[in-house]
């Protein structure tokens, strides 16, 4: 079996070599940098599965590596490690492009469960030439526009499609609401997060005829759209 390959950036030796041997008993490969500079350089677009990167390091800090990264592989799955729990730090982690944030001190397990949940998922993002997904009792074809439900067929505005799609791309994971907004809005404003959530309402109604389906609004985070499987 093909070892994923995980670009880890984390200053702290001690805390590097236990989290690098870590991940490598569990059979990932891992790169570990000791800077935000050397991590720039380590990285290549399409080589690395997912990049871990601590947040407070030398010469570069997480954020500004994030979006540089992101500049060369804009579909690149990071994950944010910081001593920092303040909201502000965790929604700029967001906006710099993170998939999760992890607070340190933190559970191994719980880093490696969020790893393996984000390769699931972009290993699904991945697929460009799926335009119909299976959601409970429905049927959506993003490229139409077209939510079918046994003989109902709905067409949607673009902003119902685009948000819906990006929703079962976060299927029965956390879609943060920074990622959402960017990903259908381009836009994090006040008013652009209520026209969101509208449209959130909006989705919901189209869908209550599978009781199994549920959007969960995690309050102060994002949304969940749960289905059955």
């Amino acid at each position: 079996m093909i070892k994923k390959k995980i670009l880890l950036a984390e200053d702290d030796e001690n805390f590097g070599v236990i989290l690098q041997d870590f991940l490598e008993l569990n059979d990932f490969e891992v790169v570990w940098c000791k800077d935000g500079d050397q991590a720039l350089r380590k990285f290549s677009p399409n080589y690395f599965d997912l990049c871990v990167l601590d947040v407070m390091m030398p010469k570069k800090d997480g954020f500004t590596l994030a979006k540089e990264i992101k500049q060369q592989s804009e579909k690149q799955p990071i994950i944010f490690l910081t001593a920092r729990g303040m909201k502000e730090d965790m929604l700029k982690g967001y906006k710099s492009g993170a998939d999760d944030y992890i607070t340190k001190p933190f559970d191994s397990e719980l880093l490696l469960f969020k790893i393996e949940a984000i390769l699931q998922r972009t290993s699904r993002v991945e697929n460009p030439k799926q335009e119909v997904f299976r959601v409970g009792d429905y049927e959506f074809n993003s490229r139409f526009r077209i939510l079918k439900h046994g003989d109902d067929e709905r067409k949607l505005s673009p902003k119902e499609a685009a948000l819906l799609h990006v929703l079962i791309q976060y299927k029965n994971d956390l879609l943060p609401r920074s990622v959402a907004l960017q990903k259908v809005w381009k836009d994090d404003s006040y008013f652009a997060g209520r026209s969101m959530d509208v449209y959130v309402t909006k989705l919901r109604k189209m869908l209550k005829k599978d009781e199994r389906i549920e959007i969960q609004n995690l309050h102060g985070e994002g949304f969940q759209l749960v289905v059955p499987t």
